[in-house]
């Protein structure tokens, strides 16, 4: 990838027009009203340039008058560059109009339909997102392999196959285990610990698995099309001194003012993978503390949503986001709002999601309901057969997918069996069942 153009500096400009003994047009440019996001976009140099100025003003006097009016907003952040120099954000209105979304929608008393927030309902979507989230993380690493398979692994509880299963079980352990962490405070010993979770058995042989990285490692991000330099981490020296200040950070302790909690969030992100302490797996456990950090200020939607499938998306606005920041005086704002935005497009997501689940649901139980004794377990899994025909259902699958007991997935699948609507066979030493040929039909005559 192309790394984006240093942007002027509002000083250079400032001082140029200074020589040039234009301090009129110095306080004409300054009092033009220009505000940080004109249009509603918080543009990096290089997109500006291209776009014509407003009448009278040159491409660099137009960006000067946006620096001053960022400025004016700017907060800075207890992270600082290889120089040290500080990191800082701002919230302009595009920030705080997709913060207000996210409040709305994403913690609280949140109104979901009512057919799938039962609590037999709810761990199922968790597990559903967990699963996601755990694949697509992964693939956005360089995980291999296909979404079924990895369902199939997770869900039967079998052993991974190769180094891409690995990563992906690996991942979806780390992100069940965040549930459990999300009232204890950040600590680097709790990063260490998601950390090792995340990388478990996918170091080669003769390469160690350390906690942190060393000088010797040359750790260094690099674009995977090209194989250019898109970001050297600071000194590995310094990695000890910068992961307490993380945690400072995480749990409130840098200053007493305020900071929304999905900034917050955010920047946690993006400074454990600017920082990349580790030799592998930083952005999987960058990701993984952006969800520690939502579930512990109590936005428990997080839960159900994947932010890396809408990064894998658009993978290239991501990296971008991060150069953005770099390239513009370690200007944060680029990341946050490009992450504001994936965080609402994950919700949009989880919404249809939902409608098209309660859908399903209600349909199921249309056919079910009249005359057929089925537990929610047995309705959830029909719902799945009639969309996905081929599928091969065992008890372990059963269990995992729906946090009971063997013998009550047993118990579910057997009696599915008895009534005709399964076909029972065996792998080895373990039971299959597939869906009848015409389920749908038996379903009707069933109901």
């Amino acid at each position: 990838m192309k790394i984006p153009e240093t942007p002027p500096a509002l000083a250079e400009i400032v001082d140029r027009l200074v020589r040039e003994q234009r301090i009129d047009r110095l306080a004409t440019l300054f009092g033009e009203n220009i505000g940080p996001a004109p249009g509603g976009r918080y543009r990096h140099w290089s997109t500006l340039r291209h776009i014509q100025p407003p009448a009278g003003l040159t491409s660099e006097e137009w960006w000067a008058a946006i620096k001053f009016a960022r400025h004016q907003l700017r907060r800075e952040i207890p992270l600082r560059d290889q120089n040290q120099a500080a990191f800082f954000y701002s919230t302009p209105d595009p920030a705080l109009a997709l913060l207000h979304e996210i409040d709305k929608n994403a913690s609280g008393a949140v109104a979901l339909p009512e057919q799938v927030m039962t609590s037999h309902s709810r761990d199922r979507y968790i597990q559903s997102s967990l699963i996601e989230e755990a694949i697509t993380s992964s693939q956005l690493e360089g995980a291999a392999t296909t979404r079924e398979q990895a369902k199939d692994m997770i869900r039967r509880g079998r052993a991974p196959l190769d180094s891409s299963e690995r990563m992906i079980l690996n991942n979806y352990r780390a992100m069940q285990s965040i549930r459990q962490y999300k009232d204890e405070p950040l600590s680097p010993e709790l990063i260490f610990e998601l950390h090792q979770v995340i990388t478990r058995d996918t170091f080669p042989p003769n390469v160690r698995a350390p906690y942190l990285r060393t000088p010797n490692d040359g750790v260094a991000v690099y674009d995977d099309r090209d194989n250019s330099l898109i970001h050297r981490p600071p000194d590995a020296g310094e990695i000890p001194d910068r992961m307490t200040t993380l945690c400072d950070f995480a749990n409130q302790q840098e200053s007493a003012a305020f900071l929304h909690p999905v900034v917050r969030s955010i920047i946690l992100h993006f400074w454990l993978a600017f920082d990349h302490p580790f030799v592998d797996g930083n952005g999987r456990t960058a990701r993984a503390l952006f969800y520690w950090s939502m579930l512990s200020h109590d936005y428990w939607l997080a839960e159900f949503l994947s932010i890396s499938r809408i990064i894998r998306r658009a993978p290239s606005r991501y990296v971008r986001s991060f150069l953005y920041t770099e390239t513009d005086e370690n200007d944060l704002t680029y990341f946050i709002l490009s992450q504001l935005r994936v965080i609402q497009r994950s919700i949009e997501d989880l919404h249809v999601y939902l409608a098209r689940k309660t859908e399903e649901t209600r349909e199921t139980e249309r056919l079910l309901r009249a005359s057929v004794s089925l537990n929610h377990r047995q309705l959830a899994l029909l719902s799945h057969a009639q969309r996905h025909p081929g599928t091969r259902y065992t008890i372990e699958a059963h269990q995992s997918s729906h946090r009971v007991a063997y013998q009550t997935a047993r118990t579910d699948l057997l009696d599915l069996a008895s009534k005709g609507l399964l076909v029972r066979s065996r792998a080895g030493k373990a039971y299959v069942f597939v869906p009848v040929p015409d389920l749908h039909d038996r379903l009707q005559q069933l109901a």
